[in-house]
């Protein structure tokens, strides 16, 4: 009895190993779950598989990162059947959330192709014919999110303002005025500019056919969380599960980290090469 039960203790010693020292696979193993969680602490995570997406410099076009930061990410994946969710995580002593003057924003990406091919486009933003979706999460997106206010005052509490022409005192028993007058000195939010005004999601979708090419996505899909972790942040992006794609026609996904304390923005980033995305 001795013998078995201290086969049991052994056995059970390993199984909590093998947990705590997941396995990194290859590709991204996506596995199929029955809810969709924007928490990147949630239980769920436990027990999906581990992707190490190893990251290089973004050397090809201008401006360059010559300069490695970010060296890795770890990356798992799950789906529901019609949403799919990454939860990327990476080490990133500084915390960079506020915009300025000479401030850098900490921010990942993921990318897919917007056609499952066997000829996946280039994985620097893809190439003209082959277009790639972009789901672009920020740090100071999330704090907005959050409850921190976009305005002078919460960004530079010593500042002072004499006024704002929408909103002048005549205007405030007149709420349509005020509406009106908050867009003729905001034209950026009057053309439906998505990066214009305040933030319900700390995500916003684009599409690339090459670099320097980006712009907006014809729709808003993707959602996002980011939390700080004890090394670093922890973000989860969902959106609608890649057209064609199934446990039966894998495709690809590729990474990007920005590290504010880097003077990483733009096409200075780090990022990975395609990686198989693969549905279990």
């Amino acid at each position: 009895m001795r013998s078995i039960t201290s086969l049991l203790i052994l056995i059970l010693c390993f199984a909590s190993a093998c947990k705590r020292a997941q396995i990194p696979t290859a590709e991204v193993n996506v596995a199929q779950v029955k809810e969709i969680t924007l928490d990147p602490n949630a239980p769920v995570w436990e027990a999906v598989s581990l992707h190490l997406s190893k990251m290089i410099p973004q050397d090809l076009v201008e401006p360059r990162l010559m300069e490695p930061s970010t060296p890795e990410v770890q990356v798992k994946a799950i789906t529901n059947g019609s949403e799919i969710a990454f939860r990327i995580e990476w080490v990133d002593e500084t915390q960079n959330d506020l915009p300025g003057p000479k401030h850098f924003i900490d921010g990942c990406a993921i990318q897919l192709p917007a056609k499952i091919d066997p000829n996946v486009p280039a994985p620097q933003m893809g190439e003209v014919g082959k277009t790639v979706e972009i789901s672009f999460w920020r740090a100071d997106w999330q704090a907005i999110v959050e409850g921190r206010a976009d305005t002078i005052n919460a960004l530079y509490p010593n500042a002072s303002i004499d006024h704002y022409p929408s909103e002048a005192k005549p205007l405030e028993g007149d709420p349509k005025a005020l509406e009106e007058a908050g867009l003729r000195y905001a034209p950026a939010r009057a053309l439906g500019n998505r990066r214009a005004g305040p933030r319900d999601q700390p995500v916003e979708d684009l599409i690339a056919e090459g670099p320097s090419t980006i712009s907006p996505a014809p729709d808003a899909i993707s959602k996002g969380k980011g939390v700080r972790t004890a090394k670093g942040w922890a973000v989860v992006i969902t959106r609608p599960l890649p057209a064609g794609f199934s446990a039966a026609t894998p495709s690809q996904v590729a990474f990007a980290i920005w590290e504010g304390s880097h003077n990483e923005v733009g096409a200075r980033k780090m990022r990975t090469g395609w990686v198989p995305l693969i549905m279990k």
